[in-house]
């Protein structure tokens, strides 16, 4: 019976070590969770048994646990590495199905869809065209890969200063070409619907009544509106017009665009000092951009960055989280599968509910302690060493009952 108990010890014994090597071997792994032995004793025993005097029958691996604590987080130069800081896996699909990982070093293929090293497609909440997220689905996030479309430019924020002792230009008509026939210009870009950049050119003119100024909207040298009127009260603060708004007469460009349609809000403006200057000049316009980089915020939101500026959002990574995170089957290269045991996914946006927030430019390491495993590595050689005495000295008992004449 001894042997037997002692083969036991050995066996678990054999078993700690091949977790504690596993573990070891993966101190470098991304992702990875760490595992735990437990043992349970073995009783032979039946109901008319008396325990009292029942020796104990060895030992068994009653299951391998695994442990779910945070990694620590290593920055990389890669926008695409993900790291989770707090609860919750990344939702994978490919072709074997839905697994959930803690590894977030992910990259894209040729189709644009961003992938881990299994190519399983990183899924995401995809975005609506109203800026919202649709979370009641789940999507392949595919980054853009054409040039994001250009916007005409239709309202423009002009914040000048005029000067309010200026002079009347001493020549008339006003005239682009004199200089003297205007007291001063400022020009800024525009964009058609086709993405083509114009150079809107603003002179201001002061009129004759007192407080009053003519202003004149060329594009591209072309006069498109002349002599709108700003007046200012006493106090230099913008009173006509009254909104603020000189809507500019629609300019065709001749390029197979369509026309242009500008208004000029001027409310900003005012009349102090004696020096002209420019405050702010923002148009809405923006010419074809094409991609220059991925940004993923810490709630998960992915978004373009394009060369003319703009931004676009692409979808919001979705975690997911389970109730029994030990009852995840493993799949091997750091995913996880959802069984009966684990109960059934809980997905969410990061930041939210219990879930963690992302960390774009990192990877989470193993959680790995290499100072405890190797302790765990000693303790289980000291195990099997004693199980392995144990036999001999059953052995040695054994041989001297067959030495017996």
């Amino acid at each position: 019976m001894s042997f037997r108990i002692a083969l036991s010890g050995l066996n678990a014994a054999s078993s700690h070590l091949d977790v504690t090597a596993h573990n070891i071997a993966n101190v470098n792994t991304t992702g990875f969770k760490s595992s735990r032995t437990s043992f349970a004793d073995v009783y032979a025993t039946s109901n008319n048994d008396v325990t009292k005097t029942t020796p104990g029958a060895g030992v068994r691996l009653n299951t391998i646990v695994q442990q779910f604590s945070q990694g620590n987080i290593d920055f990389t130069d890669n926008n695409l590495d993900l790291a989770i800081s707090g609860e919750g896996f990344f939702t994978m699909k490919g072709s074997s199905g839905v697994t959930y990982t803690r590894a977030g070093a992910f990259s894209v293929d040729r189709e644009g869809f961003v992938v881990n090293n299994n190519n399983d497609r990183l899924q995401v909440y995809p975005a609506t065209s109203n800026g919202d997220f649709a979370t009641g689905s789940l999507s392949d996030l595919q980054l853009q890969v054409t040039e994001n479309a250009p916007q005409a430019s239709s309202r423009a924020d002009i914040g000048v200063n005029l000067p309010g002792d200026a002079p009347i230009p001493t020549s008339t008509p006003f005239d682009p070409t004199v200089a003297s026939s205007y007291n001063h210009a400022t020009s800024m870009t525009v964009y058609d619907s086709l993405g083509t950049l114009h150079t809107a050119t603003l002179y201001f003119v002061k009129d004759p009544a007192a407080n009053t100024w003519q202003q004149n909207v060329y594009i591209d040298d072309n006069p498109v509106s002349l002599g709108n009127t700003l007046s200012f009260d006493n106090t230099g603060t913008l009173q006509s017009p009254a909104s603020g708004i000189v809507t500019v007469p629609s300019y065709d460009p001749n390029n197979g665009a369509a026309a242009i349609d500008l208004s000029l809000d001027f409310t900003s403006s005012t009349q102090y000092g004696n020096e002209f200057g420019v405050n702010s000049l923002q148009q809405d316009g923006f010419t074809t951009g094409r991609l220059t980089g991925i940004e993923v915020a810490s709630n998960g939101v992915v978004s373009a960055r394009f060369t003319n500026g703009q931004s676009s959002q692409l979808g919001k990574v979705a975690l997911a989280g389970f109730s029994n995170p030990n009852g995840l089957q493993q799949q091997g290269d750091t995913a996880w599968a959802e069984t009966f045991s684990s109960g059934s996914p809980r997905v969410g946006e990061p930041g939210s509910s219990n879930f963690g927030l992302l960390q774009a430019g990192a990877l989470e390491s193993s959680n790995v302690d290499l100072t405890e495993q190797l302790v765990e590595m000693i303790t289980a050689q000291r195990n099997f060493q004693a199980n392995t005495q144990m036999i001999q000295t059953s052995d040695a008992v054994t041989q001297a009952i067959i030495n017996i004449r």
